[in-house]
């Protein structure tokens, strides 16, 4: 586990409550550092913390107070204190739409919501994600951000550099959605398309953090995972907050690397360990595409190991053959009595259609995936129709416009004659 980088991981950082690095499976704790497995049994770093006690009112009234933003939870998140005065693109605080005419769709009467992350700066959830990597690459003392992408996390690392004084450089699969190209592209930093699927690009970049080339490079999903993952909490957080400081009863979650899942799982322990909200039951639930299901096809056979596969799917930016978290998917489903399941890119593009057409909401494929997984799950009686339900919509549609098919419903003169011919 080679890591380049200007500052020794022993170097002392200030990054509000984080106090060390542990290793998922064996307990291990480390210095904060840019590293990502642990040197006892290479299992996965997280971030460990000293959250804030004492009165939950106190806490609650903090960050009610604070900017509409991640920001209102720093004292939550591995952050220096005056994050939200440094440069940065300010992502999260987007709106959770209460679903009423897509539960009418679907059967669903204890309410249904879409917490819909297209409203970010890069218009997907990765913009929360780069956001805290940003600050440990600051800390660590790199001059570079990279990453490897399925597409929203190119664009969201280009934008969150650019603003922050960063060089930028990421690689991509060589056959993304146009959209996500160009929004890679045009903030000015180095893009490279790399022939093959998302697991080679993950490669490549993992051979290049240990490589001179890579010095001075900070990659915010491998040597900078740890801090970059904390950002999906902040979805937990903002969910739990918006319904009033309380936890859902249901939340169905898109899975490429699992990360997202696992991350939201650990915001919401959070909330119940801080007295933040009432400690009770929860069910989370993992959607992916059928032509990249490994996670899925992993829980309804009862196995702990995850299959690596081969993706052919159109929800490219869930396109993992191989996620690192599948496993601690698994777990949770498992824990909390979820589930996880998978979708035809047929039932992705109805999904997407049957939400623009109920709440206005333009979903990307992975919108359509979740949609779909909760349609299929309810008409399996798996999740309950009578219990609140929250589905994540991740990106913008405008992001995979080749997924849906559509234009005019007539073209016509520009006439009165015209037009009442039409028979609309």
């Amino acid at each position: 586990m080679a890591v380049q980088a200007v500052e020794s991981s022993k170097t002392s950082v200030s990054l509000g409550p984080a106090a060390a690095l542990s290793c998922r499976e064996c307990g291990e704790r480390f210095d904060l550092g840019p590293i990502f497995a642990c040197d006892a049994c290479f299992g996965p770093l997280e971030v460990a913390y000293d959250l804030p006690t004492g009165d939950p009112e106190a806490l609650r009234r903090r960050i009610e107070a604070g900017p509409d933003n991640i920001w209102r939870y720093a004292p939550l998140l591995p952050v220096p204190a005056d994050v939200a005065d440094r440069p940065n693109l300010n992502p999260g605080f987007t709106k959770l739409v209460k679903a009423d005419n897509l539960a009418r769709e679907l059967g669903v009467t204890g309410g249904l919501y879409v917490k819909d992350d297209s409203g970010n700066p890069t218009h997907s959830f990765k913009d929360r994600v780069v956001a805290i990597a940003v600050e440990a690459a600051r800390a660590f003392g790199f001059t570079t951000l990279s990453c490897s992408s399925t597409g929203n996390l190119a664009g969201a690392v280009g934008a969150a550099a650019a603003r922050a004084g960063f060089k930028s450089c990421v690689f991509i699969p060589h056959d993304l959605e146009a959209g996500k190209v160009v929004m890679a592209a045009v903030y000015g930093g180095d893009l490279v398309g790399i022939e093959g699927t998302y697991d080679d690009v993950n490669r490549f970049c993992s051979e290049l953090i240990g490589d001179p080339l890579g010095e001075g490079w900070g990659f915010v999903n491998v040597n900078l995972r740890p801090y970059y993952g904390e950002g999906s909490k902040t979805l937990a957080y903002e969910i739990c907050e918006q319904l009033g400081w309380r936890l859902p009863d249901q939340i169905v979650i898109p899975i490429a690397s699992g990360s997202q899942l696992t991350k939201i799982d650990k915001g919401l322990k959070e909330l119940i360990a801080l007295g933040l909200v009432e400690d009770r039951p929860y069910r989370i639930f993992g959607a992916q595409a059928e032509g990249c299901s490994p996670v899925a096809r992993a829980f309804k056979d009862g196995h702990d190991v995850v299959r690596p596969v081969k993706p052919d799917t159109i929800a490219k930016s869930l396109a993992i053959g191989n996620p690192a978290d599948g496993p601690y998917v698994l777990d949770i489903a498992r824990r909390t009595g979820g589930a996880v399941e998978d979708v035809t890119d047929e039932q992705i593009v109805d999904a997407i259609r049957l939400l623009a057409r109920t709440e206005g909401i333009f979903a990307e494929t992975a919108g359509g995936v979740t949609v779909g997984v909760t349609r299929k799950l309810l008409e399996a009686g798996l999740l309950d129709p009578s219990l609140t339900t929250v589905v994540l919509n991740t990106g913008d549609g405008l992001k995979t416009l080749d997924a849906v098919a559509a234009g005019p419903t007539v073209t016509i003169r520009p006439s009165l004659e015209a037009f009442r011919s039409s028979g609309l």
